[in-house]
């Protein structure tokens, strides 16, 4: 029997499935809403879906590691309160077992109490994630392995959510539309040939846009 894992090696283990968090991503602002097949929720339809550990798993698991864990702001404001950056994010630093690290968390825009409660849940993840937590969720990969094919085909049932990609950036009517159309790319597991397309897709568009204006 494997002797369980400790402190900073303990944070870097596979959350279980239960702990593991769907965030929908519609691929337009004004998406109709609909019942998500996927995740459960209502919110707009079509949307990509996230993979993200919440707040209280990862600090239920950072208390495993160490119960002493902590965080504080980078800087702080003439207020005496955290500092924001000109974007509204906050850099932090999370200590782990004696070990400190930074991360960087934001709101998506939003503002109010709930807003920082936000910017905080984000940044701790984040840094935890230099740790070594839910790094498989920020990949969407395999991690290691020892030998990787140049192009991996992507998993059955990503081929629609790629043509609606597509068709929703050939429709977007600014470029602040494409950019947030195009933003669940990076974390897509797809080809590079689908990766490519996308860009061409991406590129295409831009260049219409800017035209247009």
């Amino acid at each position: 029997m494997d002797e369980k894992k400790t402190g900073l090696q303990r944070l870097r283990e596979p959350f279980p499935e239960h702990q593991i968090s769907l965030l929908p991503k519609p691929l337009k602002r004004d998406a109709p809403k609909g019942k998500c097949q996927e995740c459960g929720g209502y919110h707009g339809l079509p949307a990509i879906h996230l993979s993200y550990v919440g707040h209280a798993a990862l600090t239920d698991r950072l208390l495993e590691c160490d119960e002493s864990w902590s965080w504080e702001p980078v800087a702080f404001g003439p207020d005496g309160l955290p500092l924001l950056d000109r974007d509204g994010g906050m850099w932090i630093r999370l200590t782990v077992c004696g070990v400190t690290r930074l991360g960087y968390g934001d709101a998506q825009g939003k503002t109010g109490p709930d807003a920082m409660k936000e910017r905080i849940g984000d940044a701790l993840r984040n840094a935890a994630m230099r740790f070594g937590a839910a790094l498989d969720l920020w990949h969407k990969g395999e991690l290691h392995k020892d030998e990787e094919p140049e192009s991996k085909p992507a998993p059955s049932g990503l081929d629609n959510e790629i043509a609606d990609l597509q068709i929703a950036m050939r429709e977007a009517e600014s470029i602040e539309d494409l950019e947030r159309i195009s933003a669940p790319i990076k974390d897509l597991p797809i080809s590079d040939e689908q990766r490519l397309a996308l860009s061409v897709a991406y590129s295409k568009r831009k260049r219409e846009l800017k035209t247009a204006a």
